[in-house]
């Protein structure tokens, strides 16, 4: 027998007998947990029992109808809303795929991060024809994880998921316990995520201190929790829930729940009426905020109109406004218009914005009105003013005296050629 025939003959061995293969496939048939037996607590409660594939899962389903009121505003203002979005064409980190379902979504768990942190309240929103729709999916236990994830539906199709820190936190969350469950249940499909935490941010930076949601909830929309049960004891109250039937306190906790819910929807109509509306709604720090998020997506056009708008409402009150404008102005081969809105920062800003905008000028002046002069005369206003002001940081201040010094040196060799130049002055 040749050598290659030997190979074939102990590869031959090597293959596994049909009946390993068919035992292989007997073992991972699903085998279902047992129902609580705490069960008919958590019914007394008002909890809905749901059995699937897997196992069970308890759920609670609340309808609004069209006039339902939370804080300042009515669900139903959310139709107009995703027209705005379609009418305005914008792409933009709140814009939703028409073709995809909306869905307001968030979650309890009972730690913060690692493999064994549980995901025990999954809480969901989405429009229907005449309102709302609230289900909430509650965990019995982790015999029913597969259960419960299943329950949710999020397998079915990719749609958009608008949540509060959920980039961060829920989603990684959602994806850890499906790969945990990966042997029974569908592939997760990659959903779009839209998070207002991000957004919130963006909007209100330097107007508001906390972006925490109950502070966001108060400031803008007008909603003010009462006897609320705080998230940190959620993971106690399920806990003892599970171990001991008790589900008085559960129910708080989807209360909770329901209220961060309903504030993603409202939270999401405030948001783009600011971002989208056709006259300034908010105040100069916002307004500014969002022209400079345009800005940074590219979108100059919108990102002008906004900031056009600040300035025509409140002058030169609020400098930061000019500042972004300038450099939108520049963008534009502007440069007179440029110099006036930097000079505006020049004159009523402070720390390093008065200092960029300085920058900003002595470069139009060297580089587009060829006058060396007068962009010398800015850098050693800057330099002064970098050698004074305390409210500047230490690595700031030794960067841009140099970047200034460097410049002084250019500019002096520009315009007094075949001179030595002492850079220390």
């Amino acid at each position: 027998m040749s050598y290659e025939q030997n190979l074939m003959k102990m590869k031959s061995m090597l293959k596994k007998p049909e009946t390993d293969i068919s035992t292989q496939k007997e073992s991972k048939k699903i085998v279902q947990a047992s129902p609580p037996s705490y069960e008919s607590q958590w019914l007394a409660e008002g909890l809905i029992k749901e059995i699937n594939l897997y196992g069970t899962v308890y759920k609670k389903v609340v309808d609004y109808d069209e006039s339902y009121t939370h804080g300042k505003y009515q669900l139903n203002e959310l139709t107009a809303t995703l027209q705005k979005w379609m009418s305005s064409g914008e792409r933009h980190p709140l814009a939703p795929d028409p073709e995809k379902k909306l869905l307001f979504f968030d979650t309890e768990t009972t730690g913060l991060k690692g493999t064994g942190t549980l995901i025990f309240l999954i809480g969901l929103i989405e429009q229907r024809e005449n309102g709302f729709r609230l289900t909430q999916y509650v965990l019995p236990g982790p015999a029913h994880e597969a259960a419960f994830l299943y329950a949710t539906g999020l397998w079915e199709k990719p749609v958009t998921l608008v949540m509060y820190n959920g980039k961060s936190f829920d989603m990684p969350q959602l994806d850890t316990r499906w790969t945990m469950n990966r042997n029974l249940l569908p592939p997760l499909p990659k959903h779009d995520q839209i998070d207002l935490l991000h957004g919130s941010r963006r909007i209100w930076k330097h107007e508001m201190d906390s972006f925490k949601l109950p502070a966001v909830e108060e400031e803008q929309l007008g909603f003010v929790r009462e006897d609320d049960m705080p998230g940190h004891m959620a993971p106690i109250i399920y806990q003892d829930a599970v171990k001991n039937g008790r589900a008085e306190m559960l129910m708080k906790i989807l209360q909770h729940n329901e209220h961060d819910i309903l504030s993603l929807v409202t939270l999401y109509i405030r948001s783009t009426d600011l971002l989208l509306q056709e006259e300034s709604a908010g105040t100069a720090i916002s307004q500014t905020n969002i022209g400079k998020w345009y800005a940074d997506l590219k979108s100059h056009s919108r990102a002008a109109t906004v900031l056009e708008q600040v300035i025509e409402e409140y002058g030169t009150q609020h400098p930061t406004t000019h500042f972004h404008f300038g450099f939108l102005l520049k963008r534009n081969g502007k440069y007179r218009e440029s110099l006036e809105a930097f000079g505006v920062c020049m004159t009523k800003s402070i720390g390093r914005e008065r200092i960029i905008a300085l920058e900003e000028m002595a470069k139009i002046y060297e580089h587009k009105n060829k006058d060396c002069t007068k962009a010398l005369q800015l850098c050693g206003v800057a330099k002064g003013l970098l050698s004074r002001d305390g409210s500047l940081n230490s690595p700031f201040s030794v960067r841009m005296t140099k970047e200034f010094t460097k410049r002084e040196m250019r500019l002096k060799r520009k315009l007094f050629p075949g001179q030595a130049q002492d850079s220390t002055k």
